[in-house]
């Protein structure tokens, strides 16, 4: 469990150690709620004390847990990216993530200007 006081979550330019980094990844993503650990446990095959361990950033996943976390969490992968030093590759699936919500955008624009169109 996280103490009330003095802890500072770590933001895109300093994501301190591994297990804190990962931490704030899953905590931005799902909170930190009961069905969060429930979700987690669901994701790596992790039980309940490792996953509470791993939002309070007392230990870090290992590497089979880390690759079903980066499975499933694009803030994971996100985080894990920027640790390893690969902004450029963070950056670029971003872009991609953006390009595909504006073509969604775009779609729905259309079929709504099509709908309310009149039929000549």
């Amino acid at each position: 469990m996280l103490p009330k006081k003095g802890i500072v979550f770590p933001n895109g330019e300093n994501l301190g150690p591994y297990a804190m980094a990962v931490a704030y990844a899953l905590k931005s993503q799902l909170g930190t709620t009961h069905l969060a650990v429930k979700v987690i446990m669901r994701w790596t095959g992790a039980g309940e004390r490792t996953v509470k361990n791993w939002l309070a950033g007392v230990s870090g996943p290992n590497g089979q847990h880390l690759v079903e976390l980066i499975r499933n969490s694009d803030e994971v992968l996100d985080v894990f990216l920027l640790m390893a030093g690969r902004q450029q590759v963070a950056a670029a699936k971003k872009l991609v993530d953006v390009r595909n919500k504006l073509a969604e955008t775009i779609q729905q624009v259309d079929e709504l200007m099509g709908e309310g169109s009149p039929k000549a």
